[in-house]
């Protein structure tokens, strides 16, 4: 399989789920400020610094306002990781490998991006962004069954559901430290009726209500966290999606259970194999907040290791080989991942 069809396809889909959780964080923060600015103060400002864009908001936009904090996460061109970039992005590898992908998927993408590029000329869309918000998630829903239902589960789609499913860890992690670490203004309130609502509007925006109350009934923070974190069957918990990454990723290297072949398994095994056998105590003695910092630094280094592995160690290796061993005017060999 050539790498850069594995590199557009692996960032098609990590830019349509990055999409959709960028409106998961814009839902969370809405419905949990809703009703509450005289006791929530100004909460949009740490959504910029969740998507570590807080830079490059501060030269341009100066001041945090709701209005500018929207216009910036979800139609701002010029911040990669804004709705309207990753619809395009995510539209631009898919044309790149048209002829890998099913034309079902390539619609469902299009469709997207024009439903985006619309929204984007209507002001009505910042001052009640939940409509917006919930057509993006529908639309990303669409295009991940697609891609599921109508397209061989071989090399591209392991490298599709493993960019996804490594994108959502991240963002899950992100909406749980959003809520525990930012969005909490005062130690008086954990336990209160507030932080109770806070905690239900979390689940809800991860579409993990209803899922949450069929296995533990009652809200309570530490479950709520152990139910995103750490449980091992539902699709959006941080431990569901690494397991399942790193499933795609041994089918294709073809590295069987407890070993590894690159340093993509290996850090992914490791990150795994932790998580294994870490309770919700654990990470709470440890800091939550602290956790799921350095679960985004592992998970960082899993995102190096599979550019090193799979998009750029190989090509450098190929180029070199090309110097020694072509002459000029011969065709160039395709890099290739099997």
């Amino acid at each position: 399989m050539l790498s850069r069809v594995a590199e557009s396809v692996y960032w098609m889909c990590r830019y349509v789920e990055r999409a959709e959780n960028v409106a998961r964080f814009i839902d969370v923060n809405y419905n949990i400020t809703l009703g509450e600015s005289d006791t929530l103060g100004n909460q949009w400002a740490p959504l910029v610094y969740t998507t570590g864009d807080q830079d490059d908001f501060q030269e341009r936009f100066g001041e945090p306002t709701r209005e500018k904090v929207l216009k910036f996460l979800l139609f701002d061109e010029q911040n990669p990781n804004s709705i309207i970039s990753c619809a395009s992005a995510a539209r631009e590898n898919a044309r790149t490998i048209r002829e890998i992908i099913p034309s079902v998927v390539w619609e469902q993408l299009n469709k997207f991006y024009m439903m985006v590029r619309s929204a984007a000329g209507f002001t009505t869309t910042l001052d009640q962004p939940q409509e917006f918000c919930e057509r993006v998630r529908l639309a990303s829903h669409m295009i991940v069954g697609a891609t599921d239902a109508t397209m061989s589960h071989g090399e591209a789609w392991h490298f599709s559901r493993f960019g996804r499913l490594l994108e959502r860890a991240d963002k899950t992690s992100r909406i749980v430290d959003v809520q525990y670490y930012i969005l909490l203004p005062d130690a008086r309130d954990v336990g209160s009726t507030l932080d109770v609502v806070r905690w239900s509007a979390l689940l809800k925006s991860a579409s993990a209500l209803v899922m949450y109350r069929r296995q533990h009934g009652k809200i309570e923070p530490e479950r709520v966290a152990d139910f995103l974190i750490l449980d091992r069957d539902f699709p959006r918990a941080m431990h569901f999606c690494l397991g399942r990454a790193l499933e795609s990723l041994r089918s294709v290297t073809g590295s069987s259970p407890a070993t590894f072949s690159n340093l993509s398994e290996q850090r992914m095994g490791r990150l795994c194999s932790s998580m294994d056998y870490t309770t919700i105590q654990d990470i709470i003695q440890h800091g939550l907040h602290q956790y799921i910092d350095d679960f985004q630094k592992q998970l960082n280094l899993v995102g190096e290791a599979v550019r090193e592995d799979f998009f750029t160690f190989k090509q450098k290796l190929v180029s070199n080989s090309q110097s020694q061993f072509q002459t000029s005017g011969e065709g160039q060999t395709q890099t290739q991942i099997s």
